[in-house]
């Protein structure tokens, strides 16, 4: 079974990749008011629905690293009939190597949501995008954190995740300021944005397989959904937060 595949699946009725709600994502994005030709680089940008609303409403530019080209073969059909064509620089490749193309302190807007494992950790991603961005600019980052420890059994049924792996809320926005980002404002998943995403994630799949019980994947999917389902409800939803944090460079 291929993850990226089984990700795209299960993310296919998302408008965004992540338990933040479409209110409080778009919320953050007025608070910044974002001007005609700003310009945007999203790190692991998926199917690109942050960056094409961007140009939509405030008629940026734009720069897409994902290292999954599904995803952005889906990003580049949502954009063929809602942004002018060349809006966004698509790069299908691996972040550490794609970033060191980029140009440093060229872009207004620094992104990074759910996927700041791809340059090696949140710090680094922040020291990253700190160069990446202008003086004055904003980074936007999505991170998980625990809202409590998270017991031995939760860790090992997420294959053996470190608690290192994850700070509080608290330390996620100091990890920020130790770096001389100014934190600007920040939002979190509720218990019914976590329902709204984890149920869509798991619905998703669900109806997959029962429409498509030929696929040879599908015992595979749902045996991961399911397991996935119940350790959500056992310690999930009470241990693991997800934020989203704004800050000034």
């Amino acid at each position: 079974m291929d993850r990226n595949r089984f990700s795209a699946i299960a993310h296919c009725n998302h408008a965004f990749s992540n338990p933040i709600s479409e209110e409080k994502i778009m919320k953050m994005i007025r608070i910044v008011a974002p001007k005609p030709q700003d310009k945007a680089i999203d790190i692991g940008a998926g199917k690109c629905e942050l960056l094409i609303r961007l140009i939509e409403n405030y008629k940026m530019s734009a720069t897409a690293i994902e290292l999954y080209d599904g995803a952005i073969e889906e990003a580049k059909k949502r954009a063929s009939n809602r942004i002018p064509e060349g809006s966004i620089e698509f790069i299908v490749d691996d972040a550490k190597q794609a970033v060191e193309k980029c140009e440093q302190e060229g872009y207004d807007f620094g992104i990074c949501i759910g996927s700041t494992h791809a340059l090696g950790g949140l710090e680094t991603t922040l020291q990253t995008l700190k160069g990446l961005v202008k003086k004055n600019g904003f980074i936007i980052i999505g991170e998980g954190y625990w809202k409590q420890p998270p017991s031995a059994e939760y860790l090992q049924a997420l294959g053996g995740a470190d608690e290192s792996e994850c700070k509080s809320h608290a330390e996620t926005v100091k990890a920020g300021e130790e770096l001389g980002l100014i934190p600007l404002w920040s939002y979190v998943a509720n218990e019914d944005d976590w329902d709204e995403y984890e149920w869509l994630y798991s619905l998703s799949i669900e109806n997959y397989c029962h429409k498509n019980s030929e696929d040879p994947d599908c015992e595979a999917m749902l045996q991961r959904i399911r397991t996935w389902r119940q350790t959500y409800l056992k310690w999930g939803r009470d241990t693991l937060g997800f934020g989203l944090y704004l800050f000034r460079n």
